[in-house]
């Protein structure tokens, strides 16, 4: 049985090459941001009382802001919800072509609709605008339509217009939806200040990140405590001191007095610098050789601040010690950086 030769396979024709205009494209590009730039400080001049009112309609929602938007603003609209959530004004997205097949009842008496649209005119949107204002919900549109079906079924009109579209052809949305982002980014930091939401409420919002970490993590959280702790007294020799440092593992031990208070700490770069002197080192105790008067801080403390008062002194640990100055615990900055506080 004879073999066929395999088939050869022509090279696929390589895409022709597009010729660019470095010039061109910058120029461009600088014409996008200076568009987009001057959408979004036109708005100062677009909101006023109405914007005020819409800040007070939200914070009186027993509910929740239900954030609704099609295509490109449904995206915004998704960004808007996030930010609101996370800044103290609990949001979702409902998309409105889902809201027309069951969706709409993910929206109660208690909630409130915020509509964004450039056109007010979408039509997934307009169609469940008359079923939103029968259940009595408070409708905030975010719209360039000022005359549109969305600006006459809402409550509140935050206007978002602008003259122009970044893109050349005034068609694709982008001026328009900076504009829409900046709006709903301006609602939520009102919202936010309105409420007196604080860094640590932020925090709690975002456990997983390095905010929540450092306004969260106290130094009782990573101090390393009990049995963990260096400690000597203050006669104890130097071998002793090394004995303890190196069973514990934390380049320093704190030495205590007949009361467990924290009087001092010794650690390995007091060390070097005792051999450095020539000094009989059999004959010194923990007391001549120590730090009098160590950095402390209380469990309750952030561990953010250790990391500061660490930076701030060049220190690599740092004593815990209760109210009555009792030693509780040590924390290193390796311990910090295992926490991910830093």
């Amino acid at each position: 049985m004879s073999s066929r030769p395999a088939p050869v396979l022509a090279p696929a024709p390589s895409s022709p090459r597009i010729e660019v205009e470095a010039s061109a494209i910058l120029e461009r590009a600088r014409a996008t941001f200076r568009i987009e730039a001057d959408a979004v400080l036109g708005l100062t001049h677009r909101i006023g009382p109405s914007f005020v009112e819409a800040v007070a309609r939200i914070l009186e929602v027993r509910g929740r802001v239900v954030v609704m938007g099609m295509g490109k603003s449904g995206h915004v609209g998704r960004k808007i919800a996030a930010t609101l959530a996370s800044t103290g004004t609990p949001a979702m997205f409902v998309h409105p072509a889902e809201a027309s097949h069951g969706d709409l009842g993910m929206i109660k008496s208690v909630d409130l609709v915020l509509a964004i649209s450039n056109s007010g005119e979408v039509a997934e949107l307009t169609v469940i605008l008359p079923v939103v204002k029968r259940q009595g919900v408070p409708l905030i549109a975010i719209t360039g339509g000022l005359e549109s079906t969305l600006a006459r079924h809402a409550d509140i009109v935050l206007d978002s217009g602008v003259e122009m579209e970044a893109c050349p052809l005034n068609l694709a949305p982008t001026a328009s939806t900076t504009a829409q982002m900046a709006m709903g980014d301006a609602l939520a930091v009102a919202l936010l200040d309105a409420r007196g939401f604080g860094s640590e409420d932020f925090a709690r919002s975002h456990p997983g990140g390095a905010l929540g970490r450092k306004l969260l993590t106290h130094v009782g959280d990573v101090m390393r405590s009990g049995d963990d702790v260096p400690r000597v007294a203050p006669g104890a020799s130097l071998s002793e001191i090394m004995r303890e440092m190196s069973a514990k593992g934390l380049g320093a031990t704190a030495v205590v007095d007949d009361r467990g208070r924290a009087i001092g700490i010794f650690t390995d770069g007091d060390l070097r610098r005792q051999v450095e002197t020539g000094a009989d080192l059999r004959a010194l105790t923990a007391a001549e050789v120590m730090h009098a008067g160590p950095r402390t801080l209380g469990r309750e403390a952030l561990a953010a601040e250790a990391a500061e008062l660490m930076e701030n002194h060049r220190i690599t640990s740092v004593l815990v010690v209760d109210d009555s100055g009792l030693l509780v615990g040590a924390l290193t900055i390796n311990d910090l950086m295992r926490a991910k506080v830093i």
